[in-house]
This record gives C-alpha cells, sequence and structure tokens, in this order.
C-alpha cells in the first residue's frame, strides 16, 4: 500500500450505493440542473484556422425527469475532462450531444464563457497591441431540436451627433459596449461578429495608439457621430443581411462623458 493509500483508504465502489439515481415520488421535475462556475482552460477558435488558449468559465446543466432523485455531478466534469477539441459555437453542440449522452438526458444545456484577445494595428502608426472583448458560447436541447448562440461584448468609441452639431467647436464622446447575440445556423467566426460591432460605431478601439493614431481616431469619430439609437440599426441591418444568422440581439450602452448614467438601447430580430 503506498503512502496515498494510507491516509485516503480505497473503499470498494460495490458497497457504495447510488444515491442520484433513486427513486423520488414529489412528481416535481427540474428543467435545469447541473454545474456552474467550473474554470477550465479551453482554447477558441479563431478566424483563419488557429486557436487561442484562455480561461473559460462553464455552466452545464440538464433536464432532470420527476421520478429520479439527483443528477451525477461528477459526470460534468468528465464530460469536460475527456473533451481536448478547440471550440467554437458548433464544437460546442458536439459537447452537449456528448453531456447528454453521458447523463441519459433528453434534454439540457451548456455555456461558455470567456475573453477572447485580437491582435490589432493601429492606423497610422502601425503599432501592434492586443485587444479584448468579451464571448459567450451556447448550446441548448429542448428534446426536439439543438441550437447554438454566440455572444460578443465588443468595447468601442460613440461620438453625439447631437453635440457635434450644436457646438461650435468638439462634440462629447465615450467609450459604448455594443453586445451582439447570434442564434446560428451557419458558422460565424468570433472575428466576423466582432466586425459587426466595430464597423457600426463612430470608432473602433485599439490597445496601444501614438500622437498620429489618436489624432486619427479623434476626428474618424467626429466624421462619423451615432447616437445610440444609430449604433443598435446599423448592426442589425449587417445583421440581417447574413443568412448564417437565424436571429439575434444587439444592445449598446454608451458609457456617457456629460452625465453619471448610461445611454442605453436594445433590439432584437430574425432572419426567414
Amino acid at each position: 500500500m503506498n503512502a496515498p493509500d494510507l491516509l485516503f483508504p480505497r473503499a470498494s465502489a460495490a458497497v457504495l450505493p447510488d444515491v442520484q439515481a433513486s427513486a423520488d415520488g414529489r412528481g416535481v421535475a427540474i428543467q435545469k440542473v447541473g454545474v456552474r462556475d467550473v474554470r477550465y482552460p479551453v482554447r477558441l477558435r479563431a478566424a483563419g484556422g488557429g486557436a487561442q488558449s484562455t480561461l473559460g468559465v462553464f455552466q452545464m446543466t440538464v433536464a432532470l425527469p420527476p421520478e429520479v432523485k439527483g443528477t451525477h455531478m461528477s459526470r460534468f466534469i468528465e464530460v469536460l475532462e475527456a473533451h481536448d477539441a478547440e471550440l467554437d459555437a458548433a464544437a460546442l453542440g458536439d459537447l452537449l450531444d456528448a453531456m447528454l449522452l453521458r447523463l441519459q438526458a433528453g434534454a439540457g444545456s451548456i455555456s461558455l464563457r470567456a475573453t477572447y484577445f485580437r491582435r490589432k494595428t493601429a492606423p497610422v502608426s502601425g503599432v501592434a497591441s492586443l485587444l479584448d472583448y468579451g464571448v459567450c458560447l451556447q448550446a441548448e436541447h429542448d428534446g426536439a431540436q439543438r441550437v447554438v448562440r454566440q455572444t460578443v461584448e465588443v468595447p468601442v468609441t460613440s461620438l453625439c451627433p447631437c453635440s457635434r452639431d450644436i457646438s461650435e467647436y468638439g462634440a462629447h464622446n465615450q467609450r459604448s459596449l455594443i453586445t451582439i447575440g447570434a442564434e446560428l445556423r451557419g458558422s460565424v467566426s468570433l472575428d466576423e461578429q466582432i466586425a459587426f460591432a466595430e464597423q457600426a460605431a463612430s470608432c473602433q478601439l485599439w490597445g496601444l495608439l501614438k500622437r498620429p493614431d489618436e489624432k486619427f481616431v479623434t476626428e474618424y469619430a467626429y466624421d462619423h457621430p451615432k447616437f445610440v439609437e444609430d449604433l443598435v440599426r446599423d448592426v442589425a441591418l449587417a445583421l440581417r443581411s447574413d443568412r448564417r444568422i437565424a436571429a439575434y440581439t444587439v444592445a449598446s450602452e454608451n458609457f456617457e462623458s456629460i452625465h453619471n448614467h448610461s445611454a442605453y438601447a436594445w433590439l432584437e430580430g430574425r432572419n426567414p
């Protein structure tokens, strides 16, 4: 017997009851039961076939029928341990199928939140730096069909059209956060989805800028003023024209520079 065995004597699995699998007589079904805030290293698929290592936070749940007392919580972690492939929305759907099979469940869901980095080149100086984006991948099966969703949180600049037009010089601008959620029927890379937001903004952001770059982004934003309503509408128009997207939500929060509150807009739509 080795040292770990002396500290933790091994019990025979044959004598241990499976309490979770026992019957429950209360007649109450549970729609979602499982684990959440599971931190686990993942590799996110990037545009061009690359992959990026990051830390993922998972929520994994299944539906529990009324006659079963409990689910097997350890099996969720076993599913993660057995998965070693890169992840995107479609691959998360495959992971969901594996989870449902392992837990013998007819319905369930997985969500993954992570930080995604893109290396960007400043518009004038050409200096390169990383910029971070929040992403969330979700896969859900309701017992009849599987749906996958991909959400990105994109920081941008917005400049107020009213401020620009009523002022003799200058205009107030602020950092904004555009959130795009897309129900996918085809493959859309994280980079493509981020671009929908950056192209609709008064100006996009970079992690590192030199003085010529600061002049460029200030003047570019001044030439492309956007209300919070403009931001969500312009993103929605781009999403409407993409047949790979079945449905979408778009939100923008403008962290106002002349108020102690944010301006906010949200919309949703579905493509035929």
